[in-house]
């Protein structure tokens, strides 16, 4: 077989620009919309109307939603905006307040309306006339408010990080890209983590309060130095690389756990990268600035607490449900936190009776992390540079929701998207340690010429599968690329020429991360990189290889991988502990190396088996080490 190597690290999608090529109108043909959302493919037709500028073709074209599943009836009365000619501006809706920056470069654009605190109701209702619109957080953007926009809205910039008051499945649905501003806040978020260290640790705000309260009690706030403390710091990201490098300044020996953060990026902050377990039993200090997904929710509970050092100090500035609240409070309450200095909460604002904020060794602000002059500033440069980008047709490296993709590629790789984004998945759940991912490899094994198949789709899925699970960040073919060298991951492709039909156009898929540990030791190759690969079978993603085992198991619910001893009864036996447990199994596949030697089992499992199923499962004689994973 001959390899092709088709791409190395991830292209620069800030110099490229969209080239929308629009088919000429009829009942027989429109393009298609691609949702990543909630891991499932959505399609939706859609009609080119004029709108975007194509800044390679003298003539505009946008994407207006014609008719969707949900709202087909509301939005079958859509109504094409008027034709744009070039004295017309398009129309921004300003709905909360921004810095006058961002708003001179918006109005040397467009027209801007600045309208605060409107009603859901008068948003709906002012919608219609405007081609984009920014919020911050406190506007919500629901199904309703694109539905009442009748196609007219093209983009929504939320000034900040979070988009969680945006529906971004209904903005795909309606054709209305949406975008962010990630970067701006970055310092004024770590500056705040370092006041919140510094005044904790010295009993600041509770000095204050007594002191004004007439007291002076100089023994009862004595405090402890920072000079010579380990502070972990849990999420490498932007915010937390500024955290430790300041704290470094202080004197403070900075350990990080970050599964995608480079090695020699930590190290060049003088920061020593670690497994989770590690970070939070050895620190004297805990700062969090890790995004919330399903994988981080409450990660900081009962049992995370018990692993810590007695005495532990806990910042967190970054998403408020990554602390199990009630938890934390027990936590302080049997010293095991000696204190804690909170920026950001599960409900905000907190309840006024919340035993949390009312405790006594707890300091809170009131989510003040991007509440400098300087940031409120630069997002809001951030965020008109990325709105009047997406109005001009230009590709956004922060847009958070799905691009057009051609239908035809769309239509023939569609079996292998889902594929694509189970072998990512599985991949990442696979590695341990701290050393964090850099290096991904994909091989498409396929009869077709390198220059009749785009992988472009299909990279991002991968890329999605890899990152998405422990990031708030959402993947999709827009940004994957961006945000892949972002996290400082390279992944590279490559087509392996296999003598098949070439009408299929992929016969396998394979993932590689180089320069990893493996939770499943089996599951490394003979390079000692975790690989595995899979196919599709009857429209079906199927896992066919894990490291050197070949295995034939549908890649639907969960999976249990096992290492075993050869042997007879093995499947009997697993499959009657998860019997007895009432999970079912879905699918069973059994793969080897060599007769009466050592074997995979790979397990289709509908259902999640609890803590004690796995344990039963482990103790099997001849079971020598196994792994469950979520797909």
């Amino acid at each position: 077989m001959a390899a092709t190597s088709i791409s190395s690290a991830a292209n620069k999608l800030t110099n490229q620009t969209p080239s929308f090529q629009p088919q000429e109108k009829n009942s027989h043909s429109s393009p298609t919309c691609l949702s990543f959302s909630n891991s499932s493919i959505s399609l939706q037709k859609l009609s080119f109307s004029t709108n975007f500028t194509n800044p390679n073709s003298r003539s505009s074209t946008a994407i207006n939603v014609l008719k969707t599943a949900e709202a087909s009836e509301s939005v079958s009365r859509t109504r094409d905006p008027e034709p744009v000619g070039k004295s017309t501006k398009p129309t921004i809706l300003v709905s909360e307040k921004l810095g006058e920056a961002g708003l001179d470069l918006l109005r040397s654009f467009g027209n801007v309306e600045c309208l605060y605190s409107l009603s859901q109701e008068d948003l709906c209702a002012k919608i219609s006339e405007c081609d984009a619109l920014i919020v911050r957080s406190g506007t919500k953007v629901t199904r309703q408010v694109f539905e009442a926009a009748k196609g007219k809205l093209k983009v929504v910039g939320r000034a900040g990080v979070g988009i969680d008051n945006v529906d971004l499945q209904a903005a795909t649905e309606f054709g209305c890209l949406v975008v962010n501003a990630p970067t701006a806040n970055t310092i004024a978020a770590a500056e705040h983590g370092i006041a919140l260290l510094a005044g904790m640790a010295r009993n600041v705000a509770q000095a204050d309060a007594s002191m004004k309260a007439g007291k002076w009690q100089r023994n009862k706030y004595v405090g402890v130095s920072l000079v010579g403390k380990t502070l972990a710091v849990m999420g490498f990201g932007k915010v937390g690389s500024e955290v430790a490098r300041r704290a470094k300044g202080l004197g403070m020996h900075v350990i990080a756990h970050d599964p995608y953060a480079p090695a020699d990026r930590a190290r060049a902050l003088g920061a020593e990268l670690v497994s989770f377990d590690q970070a939070i039993s050895t620190a004297d200090f805990i700062s969090l600035h890790m995004p919330l997904t399903p994988a981080t929710n409450k990660i900081l509970n009962d049992d995370t607490f018990a692993k810590m050092k007695k005495g532990v100090r806990i910042i967190n500035v970054a998403r408020g449900g990554v602390i199990d609240e009630d938890a934390l409070v027990r936590a302080l309450d049997n010293g095991i936190v000696a204190q804690a200095a909170l920026d950001v909460f599960t409900v905000e604002p907190p309840p006024q009776d919340s035993k949390l904020v009312q405790h006594e060794n707890v300091t809170v602000t009131p989510h003040l992390g991007a509440s400098t002059k300087e940031a409120q500033e630069g997002v809001a440069v951030e965020i008109a540079e990325a709105v009047v980008g997406a109005l001009r047709g230009e590709l956004s490296a922060t847009a958070v929701n799905a691009p057009m993709v051609p239908p035809e590629v769309l239509s023939e790789l569609a079996p292998y998207v889902a594929l694509a984004e189970k072998l990512g998945r599985l991949a990442v759940q696979l590695v341990a340690g701290g050393s964090g991912i850099q290096s991904v490899k994909v091989a498409y094994s396929s009869a077709r010429d390198p220059d009749n198949l785009d992988t472009r789709l299909l990279r991002a899925m991968i890329t999605k599968g890899i990152i998405e699970p422990i990031s708030d960040a959402h993947i999709n073919l827009v940004n994957a690329d961006f945000i892949a060298k972002q996290k400082g991951l390279r992944l590279s492709e490559e087509r392996v020429f296999v003598d098949s039909s070439p009408e299929n156009p992929i016969e396998s898929i394979q993932v590689q991360i180089s320069n990893v540990g493996s939770k499943f030791a089996s599951a490394l190759s003979d390079n000692g990189n975790i690989s595995v690969e899979g196919k599709v079978k009857y429209g079906v993603p199927h896992l066919t290889r894990v490291g050197p085992f070949s295995v034939d198991v549908s890649l639907e619910g969960n999976l249990i991988l096992c290492r075993q001893v050869d042997q007879p009864g093995m499947i009997g036996q697993v499959g009657s502990i998860l019997g007895e447990s009432n999970v079912n199994v879905s699918f069973m596949s059994v793969g080897r190396t060599l007769k009466r030697t050592k074997a995979v089992m790979a397990i289709g499992v509908d259902e999640e088996p609890d803590k004690e199923t796995l344990k039963k499962i482990g103790e099997v004689a001849a079971i020598e080490e196994f792994v469950f994973l979520d797909l």
